[in-house]
């Protein structure tokens, strides 16, 4: 297996960008292909910080093809303030390093607009807790076939006709939310002022793809957020606007699913949620406020606070079968350090009854009811361990007791922030 997707097999922010990193170094191609710059995460490459959104992470290590697919949604203006902000550090961002799917739908500045007024209009509790930087909106248009696409911007002239049919809608929904309507020679006037910058970047992605797997390239598929908030998978309706599950990263890079390879899903040791929604485990006591200062739970995006609780195993099993995961990464184990006592969540109850996963009806979602294993937990530290030696025992039984449960192996068993801090089983890239 050549090539691998990364998946989240949580609620987002698992560690994603410290193993997308690590395995970065191993790949030639470094793929996003879906969501937009909503899910952020902090590469941490010799004492620098990067903070990413939208790029791929491959951008900031050297001879690697970073590549934007047709399943995001692009930001033009964000694409390029994220590459400025990379310039001020040293890394330049390039169309030698980078290209963009022709096909990729555009998010505007009425997506943002629209996406900010829903959500406050919103009762308390309808709100999605969406991040409000348009994506939700924008793939609303491109599934509605009126959304502006990156090649689009190669012909200015046709560009007036293509906003008066997306103003029709747009126009319509601000008129219901009391809203005055867009002016149509602002939005062009935005997208004359950014063609220029990002057309250089453009390309036949699926094609470029091809062409780079047949010579033997080794492809890094790297997921965004986590498969419980798939758009048809996940918590709905507090879930991303896209496929967040393995399967999409054909559908949204423009390559085979025989061309996948390997799927890693990248997993907390303990859980963690962003915004509104379902979250059996949640721990709204002490151990929630420890797991959250210990682990740093902020959302590199947003700032948000995220909410902490105890390892469901149901979950991501769950997940792992969605995604078709052969493998794990273990992120964050250091975080437990020091806890007398450790729980795993290894079922449910719903109105007494038995359940081994989460059903898609909300109602339902909210009645579940955990049932919990309890572990010894462990003092010793087990930050910056690179070898299985280095682990006190009882935090080796709570790694092999969390396979047995999600019914998938440990291929990475990260330790701390720093990407060498990694206990490797399995490379993922061996054939």
């Amino acid at each position: 297996m050549a090539n691998v997707v990364v998946v989240g097999s949580q609620w987002g922010d698992e560690g994603k960008g410290k193993i997308v990193d690590w395995l970065s170094e191993r790949a030639d191609v470094v793929v996003r292909f879906q969501g937009g710059h909503n899910a952020g995460h902090t590469l941490v490459i010799e004492g620098t910080s990067y903070k990413l959104s939208l790029l791929p992470s491959g951008v900031v290590r050297p001879g690697k093809l970073a590549v934007i697919g047709n399943g995001v949604v692009l930001d033009p203006h964000a694409l390029l303030a994220e590459i400025e902000r990379l310039a001020g550090q040293g890394i330049a961002v390039t169309p030698d390093n980078l290209r963009v799917a022709d096909n990729a739908a555009l998010i505007l500045s009425l997506h943002r607009d629209l996406d900010a007024l829903r959500e406050a209009a919103a009762s308390p509790g309808a709100k999605i807790g969406t991040t409000g930087r348009g994506i939700g909106p924008a793939y609303e248009d491109k599934v509605g076939r009126r959304a502006i696409r990156l090649t689009d911007l190669a012909d200015l002239a046709a560009l007036p006709g293509k906003i008066d049919r997306l103003l029709v809608h747009h126009d319509a929904l601000r008129r219901g939310l009391g809203e005055p309507e867009i002016d149509a020679g602002a939005i062009l006037a935005e997208l004359e002022g950014v063609a220029d910058r990002v057309l250089p970047f453009m390309d036949c992605v699926w094609a470029l793809l091809d062409r780079r797997r047949r010579a033997g390239d080794r492809i890094l598929f790297e997921g965004a957020q986590g498969a419980l908030l798939d758009i048809d998978h996940g918590t709905y309706p507090f879930v991303t606007s896209s496929n967040t599950v393995a399967g999409q990263a054909a559908a949204g890079s423009g390559l085979g699913p025989g061309a996948l390879g390997y799927v890693l899903g990248i997993t907390k040791s303990y859980t963690t949620r962003v915004g509104e929604g379902p979250f059996p485990t949640e721990q709204k006591n002490e151990i929630g406020q420890f797991l959250g200062e210990r682990g740093r739970e902020f959302g590199t995006v947003t700032g948000r606070k995220r909410r902490c609780g105890w390892f469901d195993a149901v979950l991501v099993r769950q997940t792992v079968k969605l995604s078709g995961i052969h493998g794990i990464a273990l992120t964050k184990l250091d975080v437990l350090d020091g806890l007398d006592e450790i729980k795993i969540c290894i079922g449910y109850e719903l109105d007494g009854a038995s359940l081994d996963r989460i059903p898609a009806g909300q109602a339902e979602q909210a009645r579940l009811v955990p049932v919990y294993e309890t572990m010894a937990g462990w003092r010793d530290s087990t930050a910056g361990a690179r070898s299985w030696a280095d682990l006190p025992a009882q935090a080796v039984k709570y790694v092999r007791h969390v396979e047995e449960l999600i019914e998938a192996p440990v291929a990475l068993l990260s330790t701390s922030p720093e990407r060498d801090d990694t206990i490797l089983v399995r490379d993922p890239f061996q054939d």
